[in-house]
């Protein structure tokens, strides 16, 4: 497989919004909501950037008895680098993309 070509429409919004702030860890779901991209795209998008070693992930223990521990990503140093080769002047067009699913 050609590991130079062009990321998804849906690995762009998640490499855009985990370059936004990469060393802060971000929760699946949060992702989910700020990309608007559903957990059947969002975790194998994930789990590849993760094998590529361009994602790094922890889990967090639970707040509260009862509830389960959750999973925390963050872009590694190569993942920033990819991210901002891939964003590249497609930044608007992702964030105007965003804002009409957000509207609709």
């Amino acid at each position: 497989m050609d590991r130079n070509r062009r990321a998804s429409p849906q690995t762009l919004s998640l490499l855009e919004i985990l370059a936004e702030n990469p060393r802060s860890w971000r929760h699946g779901y949060e992702l989910a909501v700020e990309t608007g991209l559903k957990s059947g795209t969002l975790y194998p998008a994930l789990i590849r950037l993760g094998d590529r070693g361009l994602l790094e992930s922890r889990w967090q223990p639970a707040g509260e008895p009862g509830r389960p521990p959750r999973h925390l990503y963050r872009l590694t140093a190569n993942g920033v680098a990819f991210a901002k080769q891939q964003l590249a002047g497609t930044t608007g067009a992702l964030r105007a993309a965003r804002a009409l699913r957000a509207t609709s």
